[in-house]
């Protein structure tokens, strides 16, 4: 499985990222997916996550501002990020959860990410 993040930045407070990623190496469309975020030295935050069905879940620090989807055909998993303040700045990786329900609150544990991308609002 390989996983690999893409549209993260430098954005003014209260702008909007798309971050992508792009999965090879299993079946899309049987497995959950999510984004968590982490800062050097501090603990992970599982931020949302997305089912098979396309059930998904959020953090509440993120809820109503981040939107995750999924394009199963092309096996890409997105974040919507909008309304970002600066308390957004932080690495964010894809997940492929292998284990477990699929809630924002497992995302980062077993599974699969990819390298993460950063997003670092001012």
């Amino acid at each position: 499985v390989q996983l690999v993040e893409s549209g993260g930045g430098s954005v003014q407070a209260g702008g909007s990222l798309r971050l992508a990623c792009a999965a090879s190496g299993y079946t899309a469309s049987v497995n959950c997916m999510g984004w968590f975020r982490r800062a050097p030295g501090e603990e992970r935050e599982g931020i949302a996550s997305i089912g098979s069905d396309g059930t998904t879940t959020y953090a509440d620090s993120v809820k109503g501002r981040f939107t995750i989807s999924r394009d199963n055909s092309k096996k890409t998993l997105f974040l919507q990020l909008n309304s970002l303040q600066p308390e957004d700045s932080d690495m964010y990786y894809c997940h492929l959860l292998t284990s477990g329900h699929c809630t924002f609150q497992n995302i980062g544990d077993y599974g699969f990410w990819g390298p993460g991308t950063q997003v670092t609002v001012s």
